[in-house]
């Protein structure tokens, strides 16, 4: 009950959000993220003089046994090319007092991790945001969720 109770009440808060361009999240099936599971998220561009921001969002249980996560994410354009790649990592947790970080209900917690900040896109059409793992474990636990987040640059 719980969970249906925190999935309402995220949309609710991000219903009236002016800024997102899109906004979409995966569940993990058991809450384990596999190393070879590529989430991908598509979406439309058709403003290019527009500046977005482009975020990845997890879930974690408070249960999740590291402090940080290591992801790789690629952006690819409609001919599937690859525009941006990179590794990055997010604290999910203070590493010296062990605190969650971010927003949390009972003992969930979510996260928006900035990948490209005030980006342009160089022709409209449709991309992808691709994110997967790296934290070198076949089966990454108490991953609840995982997602992505395109928003306008708010002037």
């Amino acid at each position: 009950m719980n969970k249906y109770y925190a999935i309402f009440l995220v949309l609710l808060l991000t219903s009236c959000d002016s800024s997102r361009v899109y906004e979409d999240y995966e569940e993990m099936e058991e809450a384990f993220w596999h190393m070879d599971s590529v989430k991908r998220f598509s979406f439309e561009i058709e403003d290019t003089q527009t500046a977005y921001n482009l975020l990845a969002t997890f879930r974690n249980s408070s249960r999740y046994p590291f402090y940080n996560i290591y992801f790789q994410y690629s952006l690819t354009d409609s001919l599937d090319s690859v525009v941006v790649k990179q590794l990055k990592e997010a604290d999910l947790f203070d590493p010296k007092t062990g605190q969650p970080k971010g927003s949390g209900l009972g003992d969930m917690f979510d996260h928006s991790v900035p990948i490209l900040e005030n980006y342009k896109f160089s022709k409209p059409g449709t991309y992808s945001l691709n994110l997967q793992q790296q934290m070198r474990l076949d089966s990454l636990p108490f991953i609840l969720s995982v997602g992505a987040r395109v928003e306008l640059v708010e002037e």
